[in-house]
């Protein structure tokens, strides 16, 4: 969740109520910053409320988020149906906590778990970031029972991963005080590599993090391939280093589109994997998955047993209350597509991805990074040969005419490259796709012509 800090402000400490809501005799405006001492009318509530969102950006046009900004009307009523319901309250609402049952084997099923088929271990989140963490903590709480064992010091764990992983991985090393080893980028290598991450390995390596899908370019990461360097570790020292999958966004499309790729519980080495439901799984916010490879690698002290919601109730996460609707929407999604539904939903995402970046590439002052042939995100950067203006330029012109895309550098050792990013999504067609790209056109055209915009309208666009 984003922090807020107080700074300074030029916006007036009420905030207006108009006219025809305020009767006479009541409050024509109410404070910005504190309660005020009466209530109001519902009606004019809303109003007020809905007024100030109005100023948000256009969410179907922002290809910032890779969260779900579409929904059918059908899966919002049912949302609409289950707010109240709180997820953890199995004694209030047994057949949600059996639908969630049922999502988490449906994915174990995906992902090719050897407990698939009722059997399954795992858990809905709020999202991947939560769900990264309990997969985080699982490997950590077996590194340290396997040196404890042995008689050894279990006081320097650290976690391997590539620099281009999303920022909650920088949180858990932080608050879970793990010494985070990230492979620098290179020219023309923007995730980790395998002989890298084994050459990271020691015996304080509680795991090695593969990412199913970069934040950054979309790339899938040689999950197989860091496997075997693994095996082969194994072999020369005797580390037996397991891998935790971040598949975030990739673990509801490569099963999808890329079924003969080898990355999930296939790999004997592959402990968990965490997904977005409300990226890919195409559900709004806030819903993330977790899937252990069976129940032997969800160490037992990490989960608690609680009785004061009526029955006794097994919870393994770092939020407890939380409503149950987007399970229930996400279900709904699962049941409503089928596999025959999430292959044709996400190949017409990549199918606008590719169209996209191919016209991107023919424009002239764009260089690919990547194409959208993983998941459909692809990111891009000015040619060598262009100068006069930059990526923030254009992030911020486009903007002018509606559009949400986000420039940013890439990590370390690749710093001083800039890069544009497009996420699409189910609800982003064709149609969007080829106004964007004469969106684009028309803005590097007037940037060429008239160079960068005044410092004053520049904005860094992009928050990791």
């Amino acid at each position: 969740m984003s922090l807020h800090v107080t700074v300074p402000s030029e916006q007036a400490d009420e905030i207006s109520i108009r006219p025809q809501f305020a009767q006479p005799g009541e409050r024509h405006s109410v404070p910005r910053f504190e309660l005020a001492e009466y209530m109001l009318p519902p009606r004019t509530a809303y109003q007020l409320v809905h007024d100030e969102v109005l100023l948000d950006g256009n969410s179907r046009l922002n290809l910032a988020t890779f969260v779900g900004t579409w929904m059918e009307p059908e899966a919002r009523v049912l949302m609409e149906e289950c707010l109240d319901k709180n997820i953890v309250d199995r004694d209030e609402s047994p057949q949600t906590a059996e639908l969630e049952m049922r999502c988490v084997n449906i994915l174990a099923d995906l992902w090719h778990s050897p407990q698939a088929g009722g059997q399954a271990t795992g858990c809905s989140t709020a999202g991947s970031s939560e769900a990264c963490m309990l997969g985080g903590l699982a490997l950590k709480w077996r590194w340290r029972a396997r040196r404890r064992a042995a008689g050894k010091p279990a006081d320097r764990p650290n976690l391997v991963m590539g620099a281009n992983v999303q920022v909650c991985w920088d949180k858990f090393c932080r608050y879970w005080d793990i010494e985070p080893r990230q492979m620098p980028l290179e020219p023309g290598r923007t995730c980790l590599g395998a002989a890298q991450a084994a050459a990271l390995c020691d015996e304080n390596t509680i795991g090695v993090v593969g990412i199913l899908g970069s934040t950054f370019d979309g790339a899938y990461e040689p999950i197989a391939q860091i496997a075997a360097a693994l095996d082969g570790l194994q072999q020369r020292t005797g580390l037996d280093v397991p891998i935790h999958v971040d598949a975030a966004s990739g673990g509801f499309v490569a099963p999808f589109l890329d079924p003969g790729l080898v990355w999930d519980f296939r790999l004997p080495r592959v402990q968990s994997i965490n997904a977005s439901g409300h990226k890919y799984g195409l559900v709004y916010p806030n819903l993330g998955w977790v899937v252990w490879r069976d129940q032997g690698a969800l160490p037992e002290d990490l989960v608690f047993k609680v009785n004061y919601l009526g029955g006794t109730t097994a919870t393994f996460a770092l939020n407890f209350s939380r409503s149950s609707a987007p399970v229930v929407a996400q279900y709904y999604t699962m049941v409503r597509l089928g596999r025959e539904g999430f292959t044709r939903v996400q190949q017409a995402c990549r199918d606008t991805a590719r169209w996209l970046a191919g016209a991107i590439a023919d424009m002239g002052p764009f260089q690919l990074i990547s194409d959208g042939s993983t998941i459909p995100v692809f990111a891009f950067r000015l040619a060598d040969e262009v100068s006069g203006y930059t990526v923030f330029d254009v992030s911020e012109a486009l903007r002018l005419h509606g559009w949400q895309v986000p420039a940013y550098t890439l990590p370390t050792n690749l710093q001083d490259t800039a890069v544009l990013r497009m996420v699409i999504r189910n609800g982003f067609g064709q149609d969007l796709a080829e106004l964007l790209a004469r969106d684009l056109r028309s803005v590097t055209t007037d940037l060429a012509g008239y160079g960068a915009l005044p410092p004053h309208q520049q904005r860094i666009a992009f928050h990791h």
